[in-house]
């Protein structure tokens, strides 16, 4: 009998042997505090492929210690679903594990619901689908919603050394040499998809013939050809990472726009979607700011289009969002503004807040002159009146300073011009 595969066998079986999704798993967390505390209820788990979530549904499962089912709402019929109920029957309740859960038709719903409302089926449905577009609102009212983060390459590195360790389920029986550029490019270029490093480290490891004393040595030329995708120049720990990194920066401050592309392509070959999506935030805020406002939300939706649709696709929106900054007009304003008032804080210190300003709320603050001079400015033209709003030590700084780029912030400078 051919073997699983080594994903497949290095599925948890307890939520304490998932790596990575720390917001949902860490101590504290919702979904961990209701394994722990026996609590579950009907859940669906969705994100990017290879981040878990069947895996997730599984390693719940199994910490739960309840008899569960895994069925796929595409391959199994409702015939499947009725032999789950019995079976949930005899045990009084089953766990129903169901991939692909958005694809269930209206007559595996309407079998399926009022199991769930009894609670003789506890359902754990897992997708790459938003469920707030694609899941039926009657399953979707009835169900916690989780999303699952996609993995980094740390975790991806973690995933891979575990299962080079594991000699249960692992490849620990096997003699492995295996180059650390070669696990580097397995973590980077399957794009946060566990499933997919794996089975390429597999098939590195199995598909190198053994050398002196039956070790096989894994090369990264080995790793590349595996996960079919070349390695390039780019150590995420070292300087080639942060060299990329910047030139990326800098070639979009630059208006550079082929420049920035070959950054963009070299950092999506590496896979490495996490350091462009932050890097893509940070640009929007600190070099266009102020100049074009709303390339900040463009570029975040952008993002979450990359992150929804994965890799290669996601290339497309990242490439939009690119050549949008690089041509946007330009403004560091608002940073430098920021900088320049907690250098001015951490220099001279906080000042009193004038009295005019300090809360009113309160029986007896009139007493204490606090908020009695303090004009309303709704109640004068443009709803804005001159009156003093720094602290006395603070009175003559100034932070602001517009630049003459984009009409957007032209409009603001005039403004601020017309009441300094």
């Amino acid at each position: 009998m051919k073997r699983q595969p080594l994903a497949f066998r290095m599925r948890p079986t307890s939520i304490d042997d998932v790596i990575g999704q720390h917001s949902l798993l860490d101590e504290g967390k919702l979904l961990r505090r209701m394994v722990e505390a026996d609590q579950l209820s009907s859940m669906v788990l969705y994100g990017p492929p290879g981040t878990g979530k069947t895996s997730i549904a599984s390693a719940i499962a199994g910490s739960s210690g309840q008899h569960f089912r895994m069925l796929n709402a595409t391959v199994h019929n409702k015939k499947d679903m009725e032999t789950t109920v019995e079976e949930a029957k005899m045990y009084g309740s089953l766990i129903l594990i169901l991939d692909e859960v958005h694809r269930l038709d209206k007559a595996k719903q309407d079998f399926l619901l009022p199991h769930l409302e009894s609670g003789l089926l506890l359902l754990i449905g897992a997708t790459t689908a938003n469920p707030y577009h694609s899941i039926n609102p009657a399953i979707r009212s009835r169900c916690h919603i989780f999303e699952l983060e996609q993995l980094t390459p740390e975790d991806i590195e973690k995933a891979l050394h575990r299962a080079i360790n594991d000699k249960e389920n692992g490849l620990g029986n096997e003699k492995i040499n295996i180059a650390p550029e070669a696990i580097t490019h397995l973590s980077l270029a399957c794009g946060g998809d566990v499933r997919a490093a794996l089975n390429a480290l597999e098939l590195a490891v199995l598909s190198t013939l053994k050398g002196k004393d039956n070790v096989r040595t894994v090369s990264l030329s080995a790793a590349e050809q595996s996960i079919q995708k070349k390695s390039i120049q780019h150590d995420k720990n070292g300087d080639a990472h942060y060299d990329v990194l910047s030139a990326f920066q800098k070639s979009i401050r630059g208006s550079d726009v082929n420049a920035s592309l070959h950054y963009l392509a070299r950092l999506i070959e590496a896979g490495d979607l996490v350091s462009i999506h932050r890097r893509l935030l940070v640009i929007a805020y600190e070099d266009i700011g102020l100049a074009n406002p709303q390339a900040g939300s463009r570029t975040l939706s952008a993002i979450e289009s990359a992150e929804r649709i994965g890799l290669p696709e996601a290339r497309i929106p990242l490439a939009n969002a690119v050549i949008e900054l690089a041509l946007s007009p330009k403004s560091n304003s608002a940073y430098k503004a920021i900088d320049d008032a907690l250098m001015a804080l951490r220099d001279g210190g906080s000042g009193e807040v004038p009295r005019h300003l300090k809360d009113a709320h309160y029986q007896g603050a009139k007493n204490l002159g606090r908020g009695t001079e303090y004009k309303y400015p709704h109640d004068f033209p443009d709803a804005w009146v001159r009156q003093q709003y720094l602290p006395d030590s603070f009175k003559k700084h100034r932070y602001y300073e517009p630049k003459q780029t984009g009409k957007f912030e032209q409009a603001l400078a005039d403004l601020y011009k017309k009441r300094k």
